[in-house]
């Protein structure tokens, strides 16, 4: 039994179980809501590119599909459907955007309930030298900040991928990354462009410790973020 779960039956008996008018089973298994917990690292995103949607799935260390990644076509503002695997029966998780410009857009984080419990947020100003993020959970609070390192490698990819023949092994050259801190400035996760002709394969590295509440937050928004920096690319 775990020490909250002992202290909360403690409680119940304190204060009298019959006064309380609480469902103990919602509140202990909430959390049976969330997926993308207690993740095997490195993550890899690979990019569907036979298809006219922006899929992609993400696999663990051991090769499972802990999410398929939707990017809904044709929509104002972003929407996306994060599904259990490839066969796209159960979805999970949503994000949506607060607007339709995403200069300095919001992105929620839904659960399959449709309970928002977090967001992660563009930096439009500073993010037009170098991508600049912020992870922010349900109460409003900044968590993580996520940014580029190196800005001149997307510069780079842009200008010679104008370039005709060159423009096609700029994906093997320039291959950006993005750390992911804490406040206090520990580095806790690097995504990391791979080597590829199209820019299709993704993999995320787990450099510190996080809270296991913060698993599906980080991954969301790294998912969101690489939609839209691969966009712009």
């Amino acid at each position: 039994m775990s020490l909250d779960l002992l202290l909360f039956r403690l409680c119940l008996l304190y204060l009298g179980k019959d006064k309380l008018k609480i469902n103990f089973n919602s509140i202990m298994n909430t959390s049976k809501t969330k997926t993308m917990q207690d993740l095997e690292f490195p993550i890899k995103f690979s990019f569907k590119i036979s298809t006219l949607a922006n899929d992609f799935k993400a696999t663990d260390a051991s090769g499972k599909v802990v999410a398929y990644v939707r990017q809904k076509m044709l929509k104002l503002k972003e929407d996306i459907q994060i599904f259990n695997d490839e066969s796209k029966e159960k979805v999970n998780y949503s994000i949506k955007a607060d607007r339709w410009l995403d200069f300095s857009a919001a992105y929620s984080f839904l659960d399959s309930e449709n309970a928002e419990f977090g967001k992660i947020v563009r930096k439009g100003w500073r993010s037009i030298w170098k991508a600049e993020y912020e992870i922010i959970d349900q109460f409003g609070t900044t968590q993580y900040n996520v940014r580029e390192e190196n800005g001149w490698v997307k510069v780079l990819d842009s200008l010679l991928g104008e370039i005709p023949i060159l423009g096609l092994f700029t994906g093997y050259l320039f291959n950006p990354t993005y750390i992911v801190k804490d406040l206090k400035g520990n580095e806790i996760i690097r995504l990391k462009k791979e080597p590829s002709m199209f820019g299709k394969e993704f993999s995320v590295n787990k450099l510190g410790e996080l809270d296991n509440d913060d698993d599906d937050r980080i991954m969301l928004g790294l998912m969101m973020m690489i939609l839209l920096e691969r966009r712009r690319g």
